[in-house]
């Protein structure tokens, strides 16, 4: 009987690393469903798709911890598999064969309904959240992914000059949200930076912008000097933007209706 509770308790706490793992590289950016994937493909060492598995190793954090669940997971089976063996061969009779089996049905039962409960799953995640951000620094985000970096998408740093068609402008000014752009932060030529600014904020000759958008909009932005063509490519890229903006919402609305 001390093998089928080894077993038991085995199997709850592979649930538990494999929790704790999922909320783990959520922390690091990735999606909840991906998180949850990757963990307990690692645990089982049953494997994942190409474009997931370059997800968890291209990031050092992830990487760590499918490393730590592949380990944890050898171990885990070896110690099931084994206590199974132990269980069954030292049964003597036909009566506790039967009896352990529906011990051992029973048991994965409740692990079952547990595992599944809404409820009960809700406030583990909150407790292994907490322990998490509690105990570990794990908080080490994959900005590529959160931010969409693929296709026309980046971010990139714009160093503002005298004769720049940004310079000395507030950002409510300058409309770049229009443009599609961004504005990250600024870094001052002073050494302070602004997260997230706001419309009142100014821009100034040396500060450096983070910005995140697609591609031809910022190179432009690079060149764009002050005047009367700085206010000309102002205006086009609004209306480029604009296009992207009807084109992106057609494509949605045809997603929609076909689902």
């Amino acid at each position: 009987m001390a093998a089928l509770i080894s077993v038991l308790v085995t199997v709850t706490l592979s649930l538990l690393i494999t929790r704790i793992a999922t909320e783990a590289m959520v922390m690091t950016g990735l999606s909840r469903q991906a998180a949850q994937f990757q963990a307990r493909s690692a645990f089982t060492g049953a494997g994942f798709t190409t474009q997931e598995s370059e997800q968890a190793t291209s990031h050092p954090v992830r990487r760590q911890i499918i490393m730590w669940l592949m380990l944890l997971g050898n171990a885990g089976i070896v110690t099931v598999v084994s206590s199974l063996v132990l269980t069954f061969i030292s049964t003597t009779t036909s009566q506790q064969t039967t009896l352990r089996l529906a011990t051992l049905g029973l048991g994965l039962l409740i692990l079952w309904v547990i595992a599944t409960d809404r409820g009960l799953n809700r406030y583990l995640t909150q407790f292994v959240k907490w322990a998490l951000h509690r105990w570990t620094r794990l908080d080490v985000h994959d900005y590529a992914s959160l931010l969409r970096l693929t296709d026309e998408y980046t971010v990139s740093e714009l160093k503002i000059e005298i004769d720049s068609w940004l310079a000395d402008k507030q950002l409510c000014e300058l409309r770049l949200q229009a443009e599609g752009v961004i504005v990250l932060g600024i870094q001052r030529s002073t050494g302070t930076y602004i997260g997230a600014p706001q419309g009142k904020t100014k821009v100034v000759p040396g500060d450096v912008l983070i910005l995140y958008g697609r591609d031809k909009p910022l190179l432009e932005l690079e060149t764009r000097l002050e005047g009367l063509s700085g206010e000309q490519s102002h205006r086009e890229a609004i209306a480029e933007h604009q296009a992207v903006i009807n084109r992106e919402t057609l494509q949605d609305t045809v997603t929609k209706v076909s689902h």
